[in-house]
């Protein structure tokens, strides 16, 4: 009889321990159902990033974030701005224009998945030197995703989404499409998008018109279109023009 009530005092602490964890858990419970819908909604947003890659593969975007964002600056002034853009097929951009943009912007295009890896190791480098920003290292195709989708900031985020959105284009699309499309949205001035209506804003010509002078002028401003817009004699614009000029040969095109 002693053994078997010696025993219940210890049965009963056995089950109190066994129902501790059971308690203790109540809490993973909705921690698990926010990380689920968190994953969830992340994974809707990647499908509607997705989605209009898919669309542009064959069709043109109307406009970008980029240009959204622009116009709603510019009609923050004057409520009747409009952007100047004019869309145009791949054949009708001045070859000297394409390689200009190559040659300044992206030398491997024709041969990397989406990233330089050396160039974007070159240009940590070249800020590290610096002490500041001034090098990106983006490649065409990365400047591409930023603008049809993001925003002209540099946060960790903007940064990661941009890689996703690179992987989905380069996946789904040939090089020649991803230049056309750089070549049709990319920001050129004040307002001014695309190869197209940067040709008549700088020059007064076509873009299948431009001589290769032109080009490596068009080429060089890329990097920051809106000041060269207001300061077309800077000193640096061209050098940098000179640079380029001389890169464009060697520039492969898709």
């Amino acid at each position: 009889m002693a053994r078997s009530e010696s025993k219940q005092p210890g049965s009963g602490r056995h089950r109190a321990v066994r129902g501790r964890p059971a308690a203790g858990r109540t809490w993973l419970r909705p921690l698990l159902a926010l990380l689920l819908a968190t994953l969830g909604l992340f994974l809707l947003y990647q499908i509607w990033f997705f989605v209009h890659v898919l669309w542009w593969t064959q069709f043109n975007p109307g406009s970008t974030r980029f240009m959204d964002i622009r116009l709603e600056e510019l009609r923050a002034r004057n409520p009747e701005a409009r952007l100047q853009h004019q869309w145009v097929h791949y054949e009708r951009v001045s070859a000297h224009l394409k390689r200009a943009i190559v040659a300044a912007e992206d030398a491997r295009f024709v041969d990397h998945e989406g990233f330089d890896w050396e160039g974007i190791q070159k240009a940590m480098e070249k800020n590290q030197k610096k002490g500041r920003f001034v090098a990106g290292g983006s490649t065409i195709t990365q400047q591409l995703a930023k603008n049809l989708f993001l925003s002209p900031s540099r946060t960790p985020w903007r940064k990661a989404q941009e890689a996703i959105i690179t992987v989905m284009l380069e996946a789904v699309m040939d090089k020649r499409r991803i230049l056309e499309l750089y070549v049709n949205v990319a920001e050129w001035g004040g307002g001014v998008f695309g190869a197209e209506a940067a040709a008549r804003h700088y020059y007064g010509v076509s873009a299948a018109q431009l001589g290769p002078e032109q080009a490596a002028q068009l080429a060089a401003m890329l990097p920051n279109p809106r000041f060269y817009d207001r300061n077309r004699g800077a000193p640096g614009l061209a050098r940098k023009t000179g640079i380029i000029l001389a890169r464009m040969p060697a520039a492969e095109l898709p």
